[in-house]
């Protein structure tokens, strides 16, 4: 009778044990896809950079918990109705490079932005209470103890599958709203005015282009003493960013380039006994100086 006992006692602790697996299975699952959204739900950064832009988010949010990804999560994509996210900071950015933001939010009504909240924070004290306390709630070696830990377990597994759904309901909105604004982002029109700076009739925006974002760049990869030597500057982009050459810009050479971006500096140095064409951004001072010559020569 007490073999019985102790075998249906190991059926109802192998029991509890499936249910359990269960709920973290379906926990890791809703992780990994608040994970995908709070990467995903806003980027910022130079045009042509964006692709490691996102790179970074992706790797900033892999070892989050979900309390701190819950907490990125409302307030800038979760919002309510009339409130304004937190504008994005440009960091470490030119100041004349073509700088894209966007941010996707899900407005909703105040009394349900509180619900949505309350909602998600009790998904990180579910995940808290299983990962940390349930031995500690649940006497696993009592068959009424294993009987009450199954059904809680079945509770909370209800309870995670529906927050999942949910979530799983809004990733398809952002889905959907990436991709319709990747298909404009992806066009040859925009491509051409807002990463390379080139205006329908041809004309190049010098500060703003590509090629001049690429070559500052380079810059902070090879300068010696402030100054890069331009052919150098040239391999190196040409290796990082293929499409950004100077025959898209109307030029037969690097050097053209440089001399037209109006915020570079060309000079000829000395280097290995040769010499050699290098460049460097004009500080203010310079800058300052043509801007007041070119103020004076028009009057």
């Amino acid at each position: 009778m007490t073999m019985l006992n102790e075998e249906d006692l190991q059926t109802l602790q192998q029991e509890v044990q499936r249910l359990l697996g269960r709920c973290m299975l379906r926990l890791q699952q809703y992780e990994r896809l608040i994970k995908a959204m709070v990467a995903d739900h806003k980027i910022s950064g130079p045009f042509h950079n964006l692709q490691q832009a996102r790179a970074k988010q992706i790797d900033a949010t892999a070892g989050k918990t979900l309390g701190t990804l819950v907490g990125d999560l409302i307030g800038s994509y979760v919002v309510a109705d009339g409130a304004n996210p937190p504008e994005e900071t440009k960091t470490n950015s030119p100041e004349n490079a073509n700088w894209f933001a966007m941010q996707m939010t899900l407005g909703l009504p105040a009394a349900e932005f509180v619900r949505v909240e309350s909602e998600l924070r009790e998904m990180v004290l579910l995940r808290k209470n299983l990962v940390h306390h349930f031995i500690d709630k649940h006497d696993l070696w009592s068959s009424d103890g294993c009987r009450g830990a199954q059904d809680a377990l079945a509770t909370a597994y209800n309870r995670i599958d529906q927050h999942f759904e949910q979530l799983r309901e809004w990733a398809k909105r952002m889905e959907s709203t990436r991709q319709a604004l990747l298909e404009v982002l992806q066009s040859e029109e925009f491509n051409d005015v807002f990463v390379n700076g080139i205006t329908p009739d041809g004309k190049v925006n010098w500060d703003a282009s590509g090629i001049v974002s690429a070559l500052r760049e380079a810059i902070g990869a090879l300068a010696v003493d402030g100054w890069a030597p331009v052919d150098d500057a040239g391999n190196w982009i040409a290796t990082r960013y293929p499409e950004q050459l100077p025959a898209k810009y109307g030029c037969h050479s690097w050097r053209q380039v440089v001399h037209n971006a109006p915020i570079l500096e060309l000079r000829y140095l000395e280097m290995d006994g040769q010499r050699t064409a290098c460049y460097r951004e004009k500080d203010d001072s310079t800058a300052t100086s043509r801007s007041n010559m070119s103020s004076s020569q028009d009057r």
